[in-house]
């Protein structure tokens, strides 16, 4: 084991946010190659974060394996870890006074690639993935819905009227679940949680205060919150313009981890096909953009 660390570098930064110390923070491992899953996931549970992702250069220089891992599993996609670790790569590659200040790069994620751009900016970086075209699955039924809202510590007047809980997924299914109140009380009470979002065809949920676009989401066991999620980020710009409470070609700003003390901005647009508007067309895709600041290095002895 101490021999597959030796010398493992790694670069810790704060995603969403331009500031130190706020935001969501990532430890990305630029030269993981190597590395047996099983040792990324104790490494993952070493550092202590709500994510760490693995790159794994090729013979394209522009062009990275890439899996991420909470501390409880590894997940096909996430959103902070590649716009984090696109960021890292930008880095490692272009040293400031470099003339290339903007670059793209491909992560190959086990969802498959996603595509990256990241600019150089006065102190920070910020970086547009792009998440591809959104799939909806299940609406929920009035059943479910009353089950949800209890797994939640939510009652049925906290819901925003005439909006449905829906999954929507952009490389990882989440339940949206649109709020006009009561989101300083939502929780996961329920065990067994996991479950019940299968059941349903979701991963996790998403709690949505929609007149002010603050979100929050969890474990599925409810002990750890996350501080801001971006592959949440796309499929809640896909529902807010499939719904009509946002044009398709606008940015939208989210806001999420106030209740961490680390607030966070997730920007996202969302196309609509052949220049329709999403809300009556089909969405072609989406793009979810942060800023990403750079806050320590280390290395495995």
């Amino acid at each position: 084991m101490e021999t597959a660390l030796q010398g493992l570098e790694y670069r810790h930064v704060d995603v969403f946010t331009r500031k130190a110390l706020s935001g969501n923070g990532l430890i990305v491992f630029p030269e993981a190659d190597g590395l047996a899953p099983e040792m990324m996931q104790r490494i993952t549970r070493e550092m202590r974060q709500f994510e760490s992702i693995f790159l794994a250069p090729t013979a394209e220089i522009h062009r990275v394996g890439a899996r991420v891992f909470t501390m409880e599993e590894e997940l096909p996609f996430a959103g902070h870890p590649v716009l984090g670790a696109a960021c890292v790569l930008h880095e490692r590659l272009y040293y400031v006074g470099d003339a290339e200040e903007r670059a793209e790069w491909t992560l190959e994620l086990p969802v498959g690639p996603v595509q990256v751009s990241t600019t150089r900016r006065e102190g920070w970086y910020e970086a547009t993935m792009d998440q591809g075209q959104p799939q909806f699955g299940a609406t929920l039924d009035a059943e479910m819905v009353s089950q949800m809202l209890a797994a939640l510590n939510l009652e049925e007047s906290d819901l925003y009227p005439g909006l449905p809980l829906e999954v929507v997924s952009t490389g990882l299914p989440y339940l949206l679940a649109p709020l006009a109140s009561g989101l300083e009380r939502a929780a996961i009470v329920r065990p067994g949680f996991e479950a019940l979002l299968a059941s349903v065809g979701a991963k996790f949920v998403y709690v949505l205060h929609l007149p002010t676009r603050e979100g929050r989401t969890w474990d599925n066991d409810g002990r750890v919150e996350d501080v801001a999620t971006g592959s949440a980020a796309g499929p809640v710009g896909a529902y807010l313009v499939r719904h009509g409470l946002a044009a398709a070609g606008a940015e939208i700003t989210l806001q999420q981890g106030r209740f961490l003390g680390r607030p966070s901005q997730m920007r996202v647009r969302v196309e609509g096909a052949d220049g329709a508007d999403g809300a009556d067309g089909e969405i072609a895709a989406v793009y979810v953009t942060g800023d990403v600041r750079m806050v320590a290095r280390g290395v495995f002895e």
